[in-house]
């Protein structure tokens, strides 16, 4: 548990502390924000806002999390205990699940950070091309599929929602888990249209895995199989990564709050969704996401069905998609569109775990 609170305060310092610095840097190389020409008019007050501010989320998590990993006060008891001290007296092992959710996360980062970067570059809202973007995605969901499969991992190749199903995938696994990575990181993407909207929600969802990886860390099948237990050994290192992301998304939202005074970009989005899918996976929670991440799935099928009825009826089904401009174009304020897409997100979460607790109190498990 002290890993845990030590991996989730440490990564909301520096993304708190470390924001601001990133922006003074940003404004003094003009890394400003490009503003879609068909968006709200609204928006076009936001051009030149600092960009890429992901950076500082994923920079935050990262150190926070490899830091959590050191046991100071073990390893200083372990010198004045008369027996050898041994590196499990100082540090917390690294798993391979924990280091594979990193993995990913940092190279989702690096996708969204081209990305963000040839919009600077280029001094436009488009950067990298939709067929580049998802080779990109396609690279690292096969590569993270890969070696999940390989490694020591507590991945099952299976479906599963709250726990495995049963059902094998086989080789359809790598593809599943393309489906998973694309939707998580592109949903994120498309919230990230609203100041805060992406980085609050985000961080409730972050906040789910944190619970939802200890509740496993609490109770195992091993050494003694008992009811509802779960097979997730690596799930304190899982933990501690969702923390970790959980800290440094909530340091960056102090900022990011409307009026932004920065935005995550790409490369911020990307590695959050990427971080949903990978935590997703390799808990064996994939179905639950969309519960958890219910706003993304709202804002990712608004566009589906804008697109779906433009070119079938040529008509508009919003004003604007994804659907959080449409509530923009019909007059509610921004702040007001935010509040009440977090309170969907915050009353999805909350329905994810009560499923999540529902099938443990079903397997017979008591707390």
């Amino acid at each position: 548990m002290t890993n845990i609170l030590l991996a989730s305060s440490l990564s909301l310092i520096l993304a708190l502390f470390g924001t601001p610095l990133a922006i003074r840097i940003f404004k003094r190389h003009r890394f400003g924000q490009q503003i879609r020409e068909d968006g709200p008019q609204a928006h076009f007050v936001k051009k030149g806002t600092p960009t890429m501010g992901g950076i500082v989320i994923i920079g935050g998590a990262f150190l926070a999390w490899i830091v959590a990993h050191l046991r100071v006060l073990e390893c200083f008891r372990a010198v004045n205990d008369p027996g050898p001290i041994t590196l499990r007296d100082c540090v917390t092992p690294f798993t391979s699940s924990g280091l594979l959710a990193m993995t990913m996360i940092v190279a989702m980062a690096g996708l969204g950070l081209i990305d963000d970067y040839l919009k600077v570059r280029k001094q436009r809202s488009l950067g990298l091309s939709k067929t580049s973007k998802i080779i990109g995605q396609v690279t690292i969901a096969l590569g993270f599929a890969y070696l999940a499969g390989i490694l020591e991992t507590q991945a099952q190749p299976q479906v599963s929602f709250v726990r495995p199903l049963g059902l094998d995938l086989g080789v359809l696994f790598f593809a599943w888990v393309f489906l998973i990575i694309s939707a998580a990181s592109n949903g994120v993407n498309l919230a990230d249209g609203l100041d805060g909207l992406a980085s609050g929600s985000a961080a409730m969802v972050m906040a789910a895995y944190v619970i939802i990886a200890f509740w496993q860390v609490r109770h195992p099948c091993d050494p003694v199989p008992a009811s509802g237990c779960y097979l997730a050994p690596d799930s304190l290192d899982l933990a501690m990564v969702a923390a970790s992301m959980l800290g440094a998304a909530s340091g960056f939202l102090w900022w990011n709050a409307a009026p932004a005074k920065i935005f995550m970009g790409d490369t911020g989005s990307l590695a959050l969704g990427g971080a949903m899918g990978a935590l997703a996976i390799l808990t064996n929670t994939q179905l639950l996401l969309i519960v958890l991440g219910g706003l993304y799935v709202i804002e990712v099928t608004s566009v589906i069905v804008q697109v779906i009825s433009f070119r079938l009826f040529k008509r508009r089904l919003f004003l604007m998609a994804p659907v959080h401009h449409h509530f923009e174009l019909i007059g509610w304020p921004e702040f007001t569109v935010i509040v009440r897409f977090w309170i969907l997100a915050g009353l999805s979460i909350a329905f994810g775990l009560g499923l999540f607790y529902a099938d443990f109190i079903a397997q017979g498990g008591i707390d």
